[in-house]
């Protein structure tokens, strides 16, 4: 098995513990890479050719040749790979999934269709929700390596230069990687409590986003839909990955979500799609981008929302689908 080079350093990560307020931790990394000749990311699959290449140098680097495949390793609950690529139950599972969601986001949609010249500066941002365990020295030189093998087509390469940790306002805070040293960065924290009034909030879906209600995928937001979907997903990322599950009235959210009114909304559905690179299938990646605007009493649902700006909503999330924005009016 390899393993991460040692001047990387080895970052030490204490166990969340419980805290009086309800929260939503995260790592938010940006990273920055200089191009070292000209590259480009084809239109609407950014997000998913850095992932895809992502996935396949981190298995290259922890995982042994002669590996017969994540969900039947019999070391998967050990294997950082099968732990944060392919995350599956080891007996019953906590959250009733045979599948988990991944812990973490892929979010360079704006280098979607972009061409960069030799020597130009790029980057992404790269949130991990592994609170406990984030195994970030083995992403950094992960990213580190598949950029100097090439990206995209012409597999051309670029140089990992800096990464920073994001605020919670999401503007670039302090430098943790320097080409050479990796430094802990510290968490985002977002406070779940119910504090700030709202009778109407926008949400701008910004990426392709696919919501389902009763197995079937919706085309129109409505917000018990949306909520249903940000509430879930947030459980289920901080109770595997974080600090706990919800202690929520989730029935009881759900019947107040239904009062909330779609006043407008402009959405158009995008078909994108990806190949696998391991079967060949080609899967769906399209959803609906546009805004919705809501009306209601909106405070208790405010913070899930904004925690979602941060997770996403829906259908590969991972890839960067689901990515919301929200504005608060205030009347």
């Amino acid at each position: 098995m390899n393993t991460a080079p040692n001047n990387l350093g080895r970052a030490t990560f204490s166990r969340a513990g419980n805290s009086e307020s309800l929260t939503f931790q995260l790592f938010a990394l940006r990273f920055r890479f200089r191009a070292l000749g000209p590259m480009y990311f084809p239109l609407g699959k950014a997000s998913n050719v850095i992932r895809g290449a992502l996935g396949a140098t981190f298995h290259d680097l922890v995982c042994d040749p002669r590996c017969p495949g994540a969900k039947v390793c019999e070391r998967r609950s050990t294997c950082a790979y099968a732990r944060l690529f392919e995350p599956t139950a080891l007996g019953e599972s906590p959250s009733g999934l045979a599948d988990w969601p991944r812990p973490f986001v892929v979010r360079a949609a704006h280098l979607d269709g972009q061409r960069i010249p030799g020597g130009e500066l790029f980057g992404f941002d790269f949130l991990i929700f592994e609170v406990n365990d984030p195994a970030l020295a083995y992403f950094v030189f992960s990213f580190s390596q598949l950029m100097r093998e090439g990206l995209g087509p012409g597999r051309s390469a670029a140089e990992l230069v800096a990464i920073h940790s994001l605020k919670s306002s999401s503007e670039t805070g302090e430098q943790v990687f320097d080409g050479k040293i990796l430094l802990d960065p510290k968490p985002v924290k977002i406070s779940l409590e119910a504090e700030e009034r709202a009778s109407c909030v926008v949400v701008r879906f910004l990426t392709p986003t696919e919501l389902k209600a009763n197995g079937q995928i919706v085309r129109e937001p409505l917000f018990e839909v949306l909520f249903a979907r940000v509430r879930d997903r947030i459980h289920t990322l901080r109770q595997l990955y974080g600090e706990g599950p919800l202690p929520l009235d989730f029935s009881g959210m759900g019947e107040r979500a239904k009062s909330i009114k779609l006043l407008r909304h402009k959405v158009q559905w995008e078909n994108r799609e990806r190949r696998s690179g391991k079967t060949g299938q080609k899967h769906s990646l399209g959803g609906f981008v546009g805004e919705a605007e809501y009306e209601g009493d909106l405070h208790e649902f405010l913070p899930y929302l904004k925690v979602a700006t941060w997770t996403g909503v829906g259908k590969h999330s991972a890839w960067g689908n689901g990515r919301i924005e929200i504005k608060v009016k205030q009347y």
